[in-house]
């Protein structure tokens, strides 16, 4: 199985968090799936520390690309057809890190790991 973690997946995955649930942390430890993490993963981190909504990821924001090879996960960088299917979107949400996973995960067909509901309106195969 190929997944693409959401940021809070991926996040709740490095700190041992457990609010990823255990059917999320079992596909991710099973070392037959590829796990993917978006740039758009980084690039989110980063914004929310800087505004103060994510104290807690500093570790994370400074040691990303650490972290991500560390585990075995590959790192899905932004591609214009990405960026284009993202902006395309015709539905009102507006956080544009949901929007560009959503656009990698279809175009790319593979599986997002995530509690977030918003994902049901882009049509995105979640995995939680």
């Amino acid at each position: 199985m190929r997944l693409l973690l959401d940021t809070h997946a991926f996040l709740w995955w490095v700190t041992d968090d457990q609010s990823l649930s255990a059917t999320a942390r079992t596909a991710i430890a099973d070392e037959s799936n590829i796990i993917f993490v978006s740039a758009a993963t980084a690039w989110e981190i980063a914004t929310k520390l800087r505004l103060g909504k994510l104290d807690e990821a500093a570790g994370a924001c400074d040691r990303f690309t650490e972290l991500v090879a560390a585990d075995g996960f590959a790192l899905m960088s932004i591609e214009a057809c990405h960026a284009l299917k993202a902006g395309s979107y015709r539905v009102p949400h507006r956080d544009p890190f949901d929007r560009m996973l959503a656009a990698q995960s279809a175009l790319e067909g593979i599986t997002l790991v995530t509690r977030d509901p918003a994902f049901k309106q882009f049509g995105t195969d979640v995995y939680w």
